[in-house]
């Protein structure tokens, strides 16, 4: 499933690209999206995966496998700097029941491996085994994360919406598949949210953040240590351009700083450049 080494940035982005596959994957799977027939199998040690494939006979599938491709465009190309999986969506657009975020740091450095276990932090040089052993770690985390929520409505769809470092994109550009975000208004979160730190991969090259946000209800035994304050319900896209600083009882505020901390926010200070898919799924649940 990855390199067996991650000593240079293309090698970096090879381990990217495999750990955003399997995580949407994994989301998309354990949420019960799709048939079983769309999905591949692969092992990680003891770990069963099932990848998304191009299944002719659900165009859901396909897609959303396009929805990914495109993201590896804008990931090579090192534009995309958070990336909004949101799931999903009820009859208004607007209103988001489930959010999943990944955040894409670039950076020319030596490599440091963060992982979050059990409440302590441990950071340290890492080697090509150290930056494997934190992206197995991570995806052992989400899958433990998604047997452990409860299930969706029946009535969803789903959507992406990706982020750019406007100092380095193009104004005119789009990945394939994605075209320039027509929503500009707030995102009303339904119910409840609870705001969840599934972990964090670092390479040297590349530093991929990964956070969910879902309703309250859906909870049943997630971890404590994974488990944030409650955010405010509304996410304002004005929040999505600038790095501002939360309100204490606030009822706006970035889907940045939902799930990311202040002092984790680095890099330019707009982000308002936003693009969302051509088309929707055309089929929801299985």
């Amino acid at each position: 499933l990855f390199p067996d080494k991650i000593a240079t940035e293309q090698q970096s982005v090879v381990l990217v690209k495999r750990l955003l596959a399997i995580s949407v994957s994994c989301i998309t799977y354990m949420r019960g999206l799709f048939p079983e027939s769309s999905y591949g199998t692969r092992y990680l040690d003891d770990l069963c995966l099932k990848i998304l494939r191009e299944d002719k006979n659900c165009l859901g599938s396909l897609q959303i496998v396009k929805w990914i491709q495109g993201c590896f465009d804008a990931l090579e190309k090192q534009y995309v700097n958070t990336h909004f999986f949101f799931s999903p969506f009820l009859l208004n657009l607007q209103t988001v029941t489930e959010l999943y975020q990944f955040k894409f740091k670039y950076k020319k450095e030596v490599p440091q491996m963060d992982i979050i276990s059990n409440q302590t932090n441990f950071v340290n040089a890492a080697s090509s085994e150290d930056v494997k052993q934190a992206s197995r770690h991570l995806i052992r985390k989400l899958y433990l994360l998604m047997q452990n929520l409860g299930p969706l409505p029946n009535d969803i769809t789903l959507t992406m919406k990706l982020l750019y470092y406007n100092d380095v994109t193009p104004e005119d550009y789009q990945p394939p598949g994605f075209k320039e975000d027509g929503s500009p208004g707030d995102l009303l979160f339904d119910g409840d949210p609870v705001n969840l730190r599934v972990g964090s991969v670092s390479t040297g090259f590349h530093l991929m953040k990964v956070r969910v946000t879902t309703e309250k209800k859906r909870m049943k035994m997630v971890e404590s240590n994974l488990i944030q304050q409650n955010g405010p319900t509304e996410i304002s896209h004005q929040g999505l351009d600038c790095d501002e600083e939360e309100e204490e009882g606030s009822t706006k505020i970035s889907c940045l700083n939902l799930a990311f901390s202040q002092e984790e926010v680095t890099g330019p200070k707009k982000r308002r450049k936003v693009s969302e898919p051509e088309k929707l799924l055309l089929e929801g649940r299985k």
